[in-house]
């Protein structure tokens, strides 16, 4: 006789390979539907346990499952920004690039429901999470770029592109992932020369910065 709620996929697991698993189910599903539209229900069927079983690691229901998938898509979109940094700084931005597209490609239902902020289940914490990656992605360009203290001007150009490469991502879903992948990465990259080269003008820092991308060709 099977115990109660067990599912016929189920086998014991250790406290965290099963939080893990749960994590990684969620993860699938909110990738390719709205938060809202994924039930405990859901969760339980597709890792092939009770939904008690899911009560017992996330207590707080869905918006405590949720917070934590995001938080564990928020440090995958973390590592994209975190390249190696050899060789010039804007081929290893295009390969960030790559990875966040990437991220972006697979993750588009659940990344399009969460940038718009239109999902039931955003709450202040899950703000806050995606803000912190925002927060990451630019501390990992002044890195990559090679300066230790951007001035205001320089902090807010970067940002500036992160929004930019965000609102294209959304259009890019929207437009049925056209243009392809690699000709969006390098209009971004493109796109952001551009961005500090109209920065220069007014600010000294970001001026010696476009000198050096420059002359590192």
């Amino acid at each position: 006789m099977r115990a109660s709620g067990v599912g016929p996929g189920y086998r014991r697991l250790g406290v965290e390979e099963r939080r893990g698993q749960l994590l990684g189910v969620a993860l699938a599903l909110f990738a390719h539907r709205a938060p809202e539209d994924v039930s405990l229900d859901d969760v339980a069927e597709a890792a092939g346990v009770s939904r008690p079983l899911v009560y017992r690691y996330f207590p707080g229901g869905k918006p405590q499952l949720y917070e934590a998938a995001l938080t564990s898509a928020a440090e995958e979109l973390r590592n994209c920004f975190d390249e190696p940094r050899q060789g010039p700084a804007l081929p290893r931005l295009g390969r960030a690039l790559d990875r966040y597209l990437g991220f972006v490609d697979v993750h588009d239902a659940g990344f399009s429901a969460l940038l718009r902020g239109g999902s039931v289940a955003a709450t202040s914490r899950t703000t806050s999470i995606v803000d912190g990656v925002r927060t990451a992605a630019a501390a990992h360009i002044h890195r990559h770029l090679g300066v230790a203290e951007p001035g205001p001007r320089l902090r807010m150009t970067v940002r500036m592109w992160i929004a930019a490469v965000e609102a294209a991502s959304l259009i890019w879903l929207d437009e049925g992932k056209q243009p392809p992948a690699a000709e969006l990465r390098d209009w971004l990259v493109e796109q952001f020369v551009a961005q500090l080269t109209v920065t220069a003008a007014r600010d000294p820092q970001t001026a010696a910065l476009v000198g050096t991308l420059a002359a590192d060709g």
